[in-house]
């Protein structure tokens, strides 16, 4: 969210900057970035002003994406075949959540976070005035 909100600018940002603006440890940033950046959702520039940027608009980057580059694919995931009714019900709850949070990943955008983060920011602002 933190290079979908520079992106219209051009702002290229650096992990220890990203780091300290949302508390995370610097060495676990650099990791997710380099999934991102490997997955093709950000590119780096290297050098004294280098950093990260985005490499598409945050309206071209549904956060489907991005969780694959960070969690792998879900259904890679191996499963044991069930033994019994009650597992088999489970399973096909679990079944269904992950198809439903799928497709909420899929209509979702880095640029409808950004939307719904300056909603808030703004619903703050009014409050304390």
């Amino acid at each position: 969210m933190e290079l979908a909100g520079v992106h219209a600018s051009g702002e290229v940002l650096q992990v220890a900057e990203i780091a300290a603006r949302q508390g995370i440890p610097e060495r676990y940033l650099e990791q997710m970035m380099t999934a991102l950046r490997r997955g093709g959702l950000l590119r780096s520039l290297r050098g004294p002003r280098g950093g990260y940027l985005l490499s598409r608009p945050p309206g071209a980057i549904q956060l489907a994406e991005v969780i694959h580059c960070l969690e792998g694919d879900p259904a890679a995931a191996a499963v044991e075949p069930s033994r019994s009714p009650e597992f088999q019900v489970i399973d096909a709850l679990a079944d269904e959540l992950e198809r439903r949070r799928l497709a909420l990943l899929q209509a979702t955008t880095l640029a409808d976070l950004l939307q719904q983060r300056d909603q808030r920011l703004q619903a703050q602002a009014m409050y304390f005035i």
